[in-house]
C-alpha cells in the first residue's frame, strides 16, 4: 500500500517532469472533480442581454458546468453568433452544447411555413452539434379538446421525421398545464400515448411535474423509454425550496441510464441569477447520488 511519504514523492517527480495528472492534482488539493452537469441557459437570460453570451459562456465554464442547452435562435443563428462560431466558443470553454429549445406554433394553415421553418432550424443546430432539439411548450387553453392535442401529437412526430434525418432527436417539455384533464383525459398521459416513441421523446422537467401535480419518479419507472432527457428545477435554486426530494429523481435516472440532464433556475432567492445558478451547481456537485 502506498503511504502518504511516497505519494508525494511521486507527485513532486511527476511536477517536476512537466507531467500534471488530474486524479493526483485532485488527491493534493482535496477538491472533488466536477460532474456532468448541464445548464439550460434561459438560467441566465437577463445576464446574456447585459454582458453577452461570450461572457456567459466564460462564467458557465468557470462554475463547473459540462453541457448546456440553449433557449435563443434567431435568424439561423444562436445568441446572434453563426452555429459555428458558437459551437467553437463552447468546445474551447471545455464544454458540449448538447440540447436546444425552439419554439413554433402549429396550425394546418401554417403547415407549409411551419415545416421550412424547421428544415432551416434543423440545418442550423445540426451545425452547431446538438443531440436533441426541444419544443418547449404548447397552447393549450379552456377551448382546446383532444382532437386538438392529437393534431399536436401528429405535428410533432412530423418535426421528429425530420430532426432523425439530422441524427438528432425531437423532445418536447412540459410546464404545469399538461397535468391537468381533457375529458377526463391527463393532457401528459395524452401526450406520451399518441407520440410516436421513435421520433418524439420527452425531457421531463421535474419541478413543473411535481407542481401540477404529478409524480416524476413514477413518470421515470413506467415510462423509461420515452423520457430520454431532464430538467433538474426547484422553486428558485436546486435544493434551496426543501419541496423536492432530487436523491430518488436521480436514482431513477440512474436506473434508466439517463444522461443528458439539466440545471434550470428561473427565479433568485438575492435576484442574483450568477450566484443561483452557481450554488444549484455545487448542491449537485456534492451530492453523493448525483453520479
Amino acid at each position: 500500500m502506498q503511504n502518504r511519504r511516497d505519494f508525494i514523492k511521486q507527485a513532486s517527480v511527476l511536477l517536476a517532469g512537466g507531467v500534471v495528472m488530474p486524479h493526483l492534482l485532485t488527491s493534493c488539493n482535496g477538491a472533488a472533480p466536477a460532474k456532468n452537469i448541464g445548464l439550460q441557459l434561459y438560467s441566465l437570460r437577463a445576464m446574456v442581454k447585459e454582458s453577452g453570451i461570450q461572457a456567459v459562456l466564460e462564467t458557465v465554464a468557470k462554475m463547473g458546468y459540462k453541457h448546456l442547452e440553449t433557449a435563443s435562435s434567431d435568424n439561423s443563428k444562436i445568441y446572434g453568433l453563426a452555429p459555428s462560431e458558437f459551437r467553437k466558443i463552447v468546445t474551447d470553454l471545455g464544454m458540449k452544447c448538447t440540447s436546444a429549445h425552439l419554439n413554433q406554433s402549429y396550425t394546418k394553415e401554417t403547415e407549409g411555413a411551419v415545416m421550412a421553418w424547421w428544415d432551416k432550424a434543423i440545418e442550423t443546430y445540426n451545425e452547431a452539434g446538438v443531440r436533441y432539439i426541444v419544443q418547449p411548450s404548447m397552447p393549450v387553453n379552456k377551448e382546446t379538446t383532444l382532437d386538438d392535442l392529437k393534431l399536436y401529437c401528429d405535428y410533432f412526430n412530423s418535426v421528429g421525421y425530420k430532426t432523425a434525418a439530422a441524427s438528432i432527436a425531437f423532445g418536447y417539455h412540459n410546464h404545469a398545464f399538461e397535468f391537468r384533464t381533457i375529458d377526463n383525459m391527463l393532457i401528459y398521459d395524452f401526450l406520451l400515448d399518441n407520440v410516436s416513441p421513435n421520433h418524439v421523446c420527452f425531457e421531463l422537467d421535474v419541478y413543473w411535474c411535481n407542481f401540477g401535480g404529478g409524480d416524476s419518479v413514477a413518470y421515470l419507472k413506467s415510462r423509461p423509454s420515452q423520457f430520454k432527457i431532464i430538467h433538474i428545477k426547484d422553486e428558485k435554486e436546486i435544493g434551496a425550496s426543501g419541496k423536492i426530494d432530487f436523491k430518488p429523481i436521480f436514482d431513477q435516472m440512474t436506473a434508466n441510464n439517463v444522461k443528458d440532464w439539466y440545471v434550470e433556475v428561473e427565479e433568485y432567492t438575492n435576484n442574483d441569477p450568477e450566484a443561483s445558478v452557481k450554488q444549484s451547481f455545487d448542491y449537485l456537485n456534492t451530492a453523493e447520488y448525483v453520479k
